[in-house]
């Protein structure tokens, strides 16, 4: 073989090798990689370890994309969250991706909890944060002190809805936005209406928790909430039945159910009983939804002064304005209520 041969081969050699080099450097960063899609959660203090285990069940290959995570530093530049992944992402995609940092947000919500245990709960439901350490920052004195509330009112903070958080984020963060929610929630135009009901934030809310656990029904809600009102302005006590199944359950425990109060309940020894005491309890007995908030904010322009659960239309109330025609409407759904065997 002829000198000019001999370097027409090796140099076929070093273009075939660059070839199939440069062919698996392209494969490894450019072919497609993830083989569904789904969301992948890396959490808090993660190393590469971890974030290649979490990731395994989403790769066709794994060593690949650990040859292109090093090669692009990824593996020191971890970064928590929720991530969605794509079918079909080759490994550059997938790890610009990761080390973006940009997370799917968490469209977090949550409803009437009424208490901060089952706040707590719920929202570890949704975000990184556990239960233990959102039940601490949830109930740190300090904080409520700082943010205007004390231990009876705190919970009227939180006002139930859909917030977006991203999924990493701690029990403190949480706590803190909610209060910006909070502030955001009570604006110029609340905030007047409320001064010309002469009541503070904190009364409102403690308000709607009483309207909300009154009636399920969001029509009627208005109609009960001037109800309250009415009373409140002439001093009258509210006579509230579900600040007497608060305080029963305080007392009982909060898992008894209590579906009717009876008039013994009604001499319960609590400051939340509104039978024997005037004016608002020392805080809510539920977390209102916007729209009780709402209800008591603006309410229906009636003069009644008395209610009672309905028989006629189930979930709904028989206003009135004289205690002659409440006493008919009373002995009605009591003896329903007999009748159904309804005894507590």
């Amino acid at each position: 073989m002829n000198l000019k041969k001999l370097f027409l081969l090796i140099f076929g050699l070093i273009l075939i090798t660059a070839g199939v080099l440069a062919y698996n450097f392209y494969g490894k960063i450019y072919k497609p990689n993830t083989t569904k899609e789904g969301f992948l959660y890396i959490p808090t203090n993660s190393n590469f370890e971890d974030v290649e285990n979490l990731i395994r069940p989403f790769l066709k290959r794994v060593k690949p994309f650990v040859w292109v995570a090093t090669k692009k530093n990824y593996t020191n530049t971890i970064k928590p969250g929720k991530y969605h992944i794509s079918e079909g992402l080759n490994n550059n995609q997938l790890v610009n991706l990761l080390r973006s940092g940009k997370q799917t947000v968490v469209k977090l919500s949550f409803n009437n909890q009424d208490t901060f245990e089952k706040l707590a709960g719920r929202i570890a439901e949704q975000i990184e944060a556990d239960s233990i350490s959102l039940l601490n920052a949830l109930t740190n004195a300090s904080f409520i002190t700082e943010a205007g509330f004390n231990k009876n009112t705190a919970i009227g903070m939180y006002i139930p809805n859909t917030y977006e958080f991203y999924w990493n984020t701690s029990a403190e963060e949480f706590r803190n936005k909610m209060l910006n929610e909070y502030h955001k929630f009570w604006n110029t135009s609340r905030l007047k209406k409320a001064k010309n009901l002469n009541l503070s934030e904190n009364e409102v809310i403690i308000l709607a928790s009483i309207v909300q656990k009154e009636t399920a029904s969001v029509s009627e809600r208005p109609m009960v909430a001037r109800l309250y009102l009415n009373r409140l302005k002439d001093k009258w006590p509210l006579q509230a039945d579900p600040t007497i199944i608060f305080a029963l359950k305080r007392k009982l425990g909060n898992d008894v159910v209590i579906k009717r109060v009876l008039t013994k309940d009604l001499q319960i020894d609590s400051p939340y009983n509104t039978y024997i005491n005037s004016g608002l309890p020392p805080g809510p007995i539920a977390m209102p939804d916007i729209s009780a908030i709402n209800a008591v904010l603006n309410p229906a322009i009636h003069e009644y002064y008395y209610m009672c659960a309905s028989i006629t239309t189930i979930g709904k109330h028989e206003f009135a304005k004289t205690l002659a025609q409440h006493n008919k409407n009373a002995l009605k759904y009591q003896l329903w209520l007999t009748k159904q065997g309804v005894n507590r």
